[in-house]
């Protein structure tokens, strides 16, 4: 695609996809690499917008989405797919990788370290210039439809070395790094997608900042934009502002009493 059209594209969105406000140039980016056919790894902490990204940019692009939360249960025939007995007929059904390859999706594998090794087997083909599928108990050859994408995120920061991404995948990948937006514009997000005042959004992210900088004191996660959210849209229905934070965001990132304690106090500080 043109540069001109990739900026076009960029500088006119469609006020109907999913809320999402640029952290920098990953629209571009992530067009580009659709356009170029090559696959999209996001990396970055939960809750910071990644998934949200993809939904914002298959409404874009105009291409269906299929997403795969992956976990440590998730075998490559539940991406293929397999022969399920329907009456006395046994019939082959696609997986939702299948269906992507074929419809031309963008599909999505979310946390994809998450998923048991043998993924990466099937994913391989599909992420280098083959873009091409093997569906062994079929006995059939899939090469990946023209429009199709496969994006893949994880959270560097969070998996243990045990879980992580090995070179030969990695490199296979543009990588699009996310972070928690800059203060101002994170309060913008949450006062949009939480209908509250701008004032008490950026309360929210003061806290937010606050809880991020003690994570070294024993929080496995910082507070993502997706909790502040939450709390904004419990305040907008009436909770209390220091309720809804306690609910929303401090009560889901530790049961550890000590650390609640001192979460409840920042709560406290700011509201």
């Amino acid at each position: 695609m043109p540069q001109d059209d990739l900026t076009q594209a960029h500088s006119a969105p469609d006020a109907s996809a999913p809320y999402y406000v640029p952290g920098g140039d990953e629209i571009p980016l992530f067009m580009a690499a659709w356009h170029s056919r090559l696959p999209v790894m996001l990396t970055g902490p939960t809750g910071c917008g990644k998934t949200r990204f993809v939904s914002h940019m298959a409404h874009r692009l105009g291409r269906p989405l299929i997403t795969v939360a992956c976990h440590e249960d998730l075998f490559a025939s539940d991406l293929i797919g397999r022969y399920l007995l329907k009456g006395d007929e046994t019939i082959w059904t696609d997986g939702p990788l299948t269906q992507a390859v074929r419809s031309g999706a963008i599909c999505y594998l979310d946390e994809i370290v998450e998923a048991r090794k043998d993924t990466t087997v099937v994913i391989h083909p599909l992420s280098d210039d083959r873009r091409r599928m093997t569906l062994d108990k079929k006995g059939e050859a899939l090469n990946a439809h023209p429009d199709f994408m496969l994006v893949i995120s994880y959270n560097p920061g969070y998996q243990s070395i045990l879980k992580d991404l090995k070179p030969s995948t990695r490199q296979r990948f543009v990588t699009i790094a996310f972070d928690y937006p800059e203060a101002e514009k994170e309060a913008q997000i949450v006062a949009g997608e939480g209908a509250i005042d701008m004032e008490a959004a950026r309360r929210l992210v003061r806290l937010a900042h606050r809880i991020r900088n003690i994570r070294e004191h024993g929080l496995a996660e910082g507070a993502g934009t997706r909790l502040l959210i939450h709390a904004a849209r419990l305040m907008k229905n009436g909770i209390p502002a220091q309720r809804a934070c306690e609910a929303a965001v401090c009560m889901p990132l530790t049961d550890d009493e000590r650390l609640l304690r001192t979460l409840f106090e920042l709560i406290g500080d700011i509201f």
